[in-house]
């Protein structure tokens, strides 16, 4: 398959995905009668009318873009089993706080299998009809969170099939594996196949012909026969496989059901196709998602950017919440290539990583990465963003005529006041005032330190040239908002460059945007070109309390504790009643870095340093332990201790405690000692964010200190 093909229909997938969740969120649980006496038909975004906002946490994405990173945990291996996928569950959830619907044991399905894969049962038994009865093993969720690993087995219906029942087996049962399989296999086959008829045919096939699930296909199919009217064969299946026909909070039956008759009804129009699905009613985010990214894959791009209305409002905008948090605010494209990239590596080829890598670089059509104007600058209004194709001014060695790249465009009227353009990187002010059904787990991606690059250039036409800086917005006090800018660069018109700036701040605040100051000259409509915007290197930074007090600091951290008491002199009070938590907060990427805290145990079986973190079973970790050691462990798949050491350890009292990572090896030490320098040689943790970690106890620490160094020479 064509590379660039495959990368727009994933493309396309993602987005499908979530406009789908976008467009059925706000009503989701409604019937049918409901939608059609508030609404009428649902083909556009109705969040406005019922009052809350567009963009929201929702299990739907979160687990269908976190759980796929089992591939990526796992050697990219095709054959990977429910046990893996299992303890990928355990790593980036956090107890009754990410992903999932935290509706109780017997009740959610997904929070049952969860308290079983904790308790020590491993995947598949955890989502078992045997352990948790029939009704629990057949709702819907393993569905909803599938589309990933059909996405990454373009025109491969066999192993989408097989990733499908894997992955929905950690949670699942029976019909909903049967589900799952069908959707996955379909999605697959879409990359290379528009007949749904044919395509409902290859995914059957994948799944016991005497299911339920298969019975039912093919009901629906008659009705679709016999029947013009979508809105009786609605009529229909509510009498015979309806909400209300089968026991549990949502079974999965009706939600496959709904998909099934959107797809028929629909006939391969992505705009009918997601009506039909809103306006049936019930678990109306489940089923818009899954049909949005079905027919997304299918159709490709052009049939999404034919509905703007559904484009531009989120800006490719997503959360995903979990214990990587600073992964949680992303955007379709980011997602798209990351999944393109599994599927590279799963099938021995180079990952694609355009414009040299950087984070944002607007190569797939229409592509913001979540860019927008900021909406308190006066010129705001006059501020217009989108995504176009331009002749590159600096072609590249060998290049026999003028190339075509992608860039978002920046069109703005010159005013005295400049034009303020950004990117989100960690929560938004508003988003306290945002009606959230799911909590959001968020670390900000970019930290003091770390140093900005971008290529910017200005149109030919413009009539002067252009001021441009960097900024980055900090929050304050309540919605306060507090900015720090680079030197200006000036843009000529038809010129480039090259943008650089380190962050060297001291905020008291997260980071929560960065963008591009633009000032222009003239009185007509000045256009600058953004290539691609990154940043990299090592923090510098110290994370503690604000000076304020506001709560902004708080939230930059990814809670997995038990208690995290505030009242106390020290900014990190947290105690665990059973089991280990972390308090976590940085990049996966972060790597070659120096961690320092004083950290001091109360009543704890051990208590710690965490760096390397890649959720809550990835990790290194100094700890002080109650029976006077200081210990190095790993957690991979379990608990490894890499190097013990007896100091006498005691209770409330502080140890000033150091680790350094250089790729596989760990330096740590205690109270200006070292006490380890070893070398990991077995699936090494080369980067990861940091953390403090307590173990049925309670830890007292001010601050956690983060800064670029290289490790000591190596242990002979």
């Amino acid at each position: 398959m064509d590379t660039n093909d495959y990368l727009e229909r994933v493309y396309a997938g993602v987005l499908g995905k979530i406009i789908g969740v976008y467009m059925g969120r706000p009503f989701e649980g409604w019937t049918y009668e409901r939608i059609m006496d508030r609404f009428g038909e649902v083909s556009t975004y109705r969040n406005e009318e019922i009052g809350v906002p567009l963009v929201v946490t929702d299990d739907d994405i979160a687990g269908t873009f976190t759980f796929i990173r089992a591939l990526e945990d796992y050697g990219y291996d095709k054959d990977i089993r429910a046990e893996a996928i299992g303890q990928t569950w355990l790593n980036y959830i956090v107890d009754r706080r990410t992903i999932l619907w935290w509706g109780g044991l017997g009740n959610s399905t997904e929070h049952t299998a969860y308290l079983r894969l904790k308790g020590g049962i491993k995947a598949p038994a955890s989502g078992s009809a045997a352990l948790n009865g029939t009704t629990v093993a057949n709702q819907i969720g393993a569905q909803i969170f599938i589309d990933g690993w059909a996405l990454v087995s373009p025109g491969d219906p066999a192993q989408a099939a097989r990733l499908a029942k894997e992955a929905a087996s950690v949670s699942h049962d029976e019909e909903a594996v049967n589900a799952a399989v069908v959707i996955a296999a379909f999605e697959a086959e879409a990359f290379v196949q528009k007949d749904i008829g044919l395509l409902l045919d290859d995914a059957l096939s994948f799944i016991p012909r005497t299911s339920l699930i298969a019975r039912l296909t093919g009901e629906v199919r008659a009705r679709h026969r016999d029947e013009p009217d979508w809105r009786a064969a609605r009529a229909w299946l509510d009498r015979d496989y309806g909400y209300d026909t089968y026991k549990g909070v949502c079974h999965v039956v009706p939600n496959y059901a709904l998909i099934i008759l959107s797809l028929l009804y629909g006939e391969g129009d992505f705009r009918t196709t997601l009506k039909i699905a809103n306006t049936c009613g019930r678990d109306t985010d489940c089923n818009a998602g899954n049909v949005g990214c079905m027919l997304g894959v299918r159709n490709g791009l052009p049939a999404i950017e034919a509905c703007p209305d559904l484009r531009i409002p989120h800006g490719d905008l997503l959360f995903l919440s979990s214990a990587d948090g600073g992964r949680c605010i992303s955007d379709a494209a980011r997602e798209a290539y990351s999944l393109a990239n599994i599927r590279q590596r799963m099938t021995g080829q180079q990952p694609v990583f355009p414009k040299n890598g950087a984070r944002y670089n607007f190569d797939l059509p229409g592509a913001v990465h979540a860019f927008h104007p900021v909406l308190e600058d006066t010129t705001a209004h006059s501020v217009r963003l989108r995504n176009s194709a331009v002749h590159t001014l600096t072609p590249s060695p060998g290049q026999t005529g003028p190339a075509i790249v992608r860039v978002l465009e920046v069109s703005f009227e010159a005013a005295s006041v400049p034009a303020l353009v950004a990117v989100p990187v960690f929560l938004p002010p508003d988003i306290r005032q945002r009606a959230l059904s799911y909590e959001v787990q968020a670390c900000p991606s970019l930290y003091p330190g770390q140093v900005i690059t971008g290529t910017v250039s200005a149109e030919s036409a413009n009539l002067g040239s252009v001021g441009c800086r960097v900024f980055v917005s900090v929050h304050g006090t309540g919605t306060k908002v507090v900015r720090f800018f680079s030197p200006v660069a000036t843009i000529q018109p038809g010129k480039t460059v090259e943008l650089e700036w380190k962050v060297g701040i001291e905020a008291d605040g997260p980071i929560f945007e960065a963008g591009l100051e633009l000032q222009g000259h003239g009185d007509r409509t000045n256009r600058v070109y953004l290539h691609s915007m990154s940043w990299d290197g090592t923090p510098d930074c110290v994370l503690r309390r604000s000076r304020s007090g506001d709560g902004w600091w708080q939230s930059a951290w990814v809670n997995g504790v038990d208690e995290w008491g505030l009242h106390f002199p020290e900014s990190f009070h947290i105690s665990q009643n059973t089991g280990t938590g972390l308090l976590i907060q940085g990049m996966r990427e972060w790597s070659e870095y120096e961690a320092r805290a004083s950290i001091t145990p109360f009543l704890a079986v051990q208590a710690g340093l965490a760096v390397c973190i890649q959720g809550m079973r990835r990790y290194y970790a100094l700890v002080l332990c109650r029976d006077g050691f200081v210990r190095l462990i790993k957690e991979l798949d379990g608990t490894r201790v890499l190097a013990e050491k007896d100091i006498g350890v005691k209770e409330q009292c502080a140890y000033d405690c150091r680790i350094t990572t250089e790729h596989s090896r760990i330096v740590a030490s205690v109270d200006g000692h070292v006490v380890f320098d070893i070398v990991d040689t077995v699936r090494p943790l080369e980067a990861g964010a940091v953390g403090l970690l307590i173990t049925e106890g309670t830890l007292g620490c001010d601050e956690v200190r983060i800064s670029s160094a290289k490790a000591r020479s190596r242990p002979a």
